[in-house]
């Protein structure tokens, strides 16, 4: 059964020169064009099961993240449809929804409450998210009273304790400190074994073959290949190396 459908997804940004054309094609409207098109992402279709991990590879600016945006329902496709079959949680710019004058624990009730989780079943979870976190007495405090990495634990923590039916996640890795991460993968783990569906962007290819059992190939907004990660993650590799970048492939593997 599919978790999630993708079906001719395309991703168009009006590019203005200056912000007066902005301005200017409004007042004409739209008579004359003062912009030009970019296509973040064109014609992707593609099937994820339930309970499969997926990977979505590829150079910077290949369309990755507005691709892992759109499944989130954070940003709308210019053209294709969508359909996803259970509770999505996403992992993508943490903390930015946080409201800075409530507490902790507030923001975790209102982020739960936001993904559509019964209050009562959040309050059940306050506890094993505030140790997750590992933020102490902060829980109580407000959120502007945080350091940076006290507000993407809580945010992380808050997301990955929810039982997600679907989790999108932006770049894992960049969460916290060395062992934080670990932690963090460890949760990403666990919830794979227990039938979580699982996409996520990455750079590092031991990445994808230790977490994921597919993977797909982006690149100039297209997709180039989707299949099993050990012939995902050498083409692009072989990609990666012909636009000569060196992909990462040092990797602090989880415990």
């Amino acid at each position: 059964m599919h978790s999630i459908q993708l079906s001719k997804i395309s991703k168009k940004y009006n590019i203005y020169d200056r912000p007066a054309d902005r301005l200017k094609e409004l007042l004409m409207r739209n008579r004359r064009s003062y912009h030009r098109e970019f296509w973040a992402l064109r014609d992707i279709s593609f099937n994820v099961e339930r309970g499969d991990s997926v990977a979505l590879l590829g150079p910077n600016g290949s369309g990755k993240s507005t691709l892992l945006q759109i499944i989130a329902g954070v940003l709308q496709p210019t053209k294709g449809r969508v359909a996803a079959k259970g509770r999505i949680t996403s992992i993508l710019e943490l903390g930015s929804g946080f409201q800075p004058d409530y507490t902790g624990r507030e923001n975790v009730v209102l982020n739960g409450i936001i993904l559509g989780i019964p209050e009562k079943e959040i309050h059940r979870r306050l506890d094993e998210i505030a140790e997750f976190a590992e933020v102490g007495d902060f829980f109580d405090q407000p959120i502007r009273t945080y350091s940076s990495g006290m507000v993407v634990r809580l945010a992380f923590a808050s997301m990955i304790n929810v039982d997600p039916e679907i989790l999108v996640v932006d770049e894992a890795m960049a969460v916290g400190d060395r062992r934080f991460q670990l932690k963090c993968l460890d949760k990403i783990r666990e919830l794979r074994e227990r039938g979580t569906t699982l996409m996520f962007v990455t750079h590092e290819p031991n990445m994808v073959y230790k977490y994921c059992q597919n993977a797909v190939l982006l690149n100039g907004g297209q997709m180039v290949m989707k299949g099993p990660s050990e012939e995902v993650v050498p083409a692009y590799e072989e990609l990666m190396s012909e636009q000569g970048v060196v992909a990462k492939k040092v990797f602090v593997a989880a415990q």
